[in-house]
C-alpha cells in the first residue's frame, strides 16, 4: 500500500524545528507562562496555517488548524512524535558528518537521502507538537537513550573516523539508529490514536525499512 507523505507545518514553527538539525529545537512549555503580550496557545493554533501533505500525486494543501487538528491524541502519539525529534536530530548529526568524511559516493548519496527526508520530519513533528500545545524538544535538554541512539563514543569514533573507516561506522551506526526508530514506531499500529502520528509512524517504518536494506548491502560491499 502506498504511503502518503506527510506534511504539517506551523508557520511559527519553523525557524525553531530548522534550529533542530543542529540537535533540538526550543519552543514554550505546554503549561509555561506568556507574556502580558503573547498570544495565547489557542489564539496562535488559530492564526497559524498548516500545510497537509497530499496522497502522492496530489499538491499539499493549506488547512485551517482546527481542520488539520481533528482526531483525538493520546500519549502514545504525544510521546512517538516527541522522542522522535531529537533521534531524528542526532541522524541529522551523522549525515553531516557523512558530508565531511564519507568516500563511498553511495554513501555520500544515502546520507543526503536521510538529510532530505528527517529535515523536513523534524520540522512536520515540532509542528503536531505546537498545534497540541505540547512542548517541543530542546536542544538544550538533558540527553535521553532512546531505542537505537548512539552513545557519545560512538559519535565521538564517527566524528573521528575517516575514509573507508568512517563509511564502515557510519553505515553500522546508522543501521543501528534506524532499527531503533521501527522500535520506537512499532507501538503506534496498536495504541496510537491520532491519523497525522499515526501517518508519521507508517512513513518512518517505510522510508527507513527500506534504508536499513540498502545499507545492510553498502556494508557487505565494503
Amino acid at each position: 500500500m502506498p504511503v502518503r507523505r506527510f506534511g504539517v507545518i506551523a508557520s511559527g514553527v519553523v525557524i525553531a524545528a530548522m534550529s533542530l538539525g543542529a540537535c533540538g529545537g526550543s519552543t514554550h512549555d505546554a503549561h509555561g507562562a506568556h507574556g502580558a503580550h503573547s498570544p495565547s496557545p489557542e489564539a496562535a493554533t488559530q492564526s497559524a496555517p498548516v500545510v497537509q501533505g497530499g496522497a502522492p500525486g496530489e499538491a499539499a494543501r493549506t488547512v485551517s488548524p482546527s481542520a488539520a487538528d481533528t482526531d483525538p491524541w493520546n500519549r502514545t502519539d504525544a510521546d512517538f512524535v516527541t522522542m522522535m525529534i531529537p533521534h531524528h536530530a542526532q541522524a541529522l548529526e551523522m549525515t553531516r558528518l557523512a558530508r565531511e568524511h564519507a568516500v563511498h559516493p553511495e554513501v555520500v548519496s544515502l546520507a543526503e537521502r536521510i538529510e532530505s527526508a528527517q529535515g523536513p520530519e523534524i520540522v512536520a513533528m515540532s509542528g503536531w507538537l505546537e498545534l497540541r500545545g505540547l512542548r517541543v524538544p530542546r536542544a538544550s535538554d538533558p540527553p535521553h537513550t532512546m531505542a537505537g541512539m548512539l552513545t557519545p563514543d560512538q559519535m565521538s569514533a564517527l566524528g573521528k573516523a575517516r575514509g573507508e573507516e568512517f563509511d564502515r561506522l557510519f553505515l553500522t551506526g546508522m543501521i543501528q539508529h534506524h532499527q531503533g526508530a521501527l522500535e520506537m514506531a512499532e507501538p503506534m499500529a496498536s495504541r496510537g490514536s491520532d491519523a497525522l502520528a499515526l501517518e508519521m509512524a507508517t512513513d518512518v517504518e517505510a522510508t527507513q525499512s527500506v534504508e536499513i536494506e540498502i545499507m545492510e548491502k553498502l556494508l557487505a560491499e565494503l
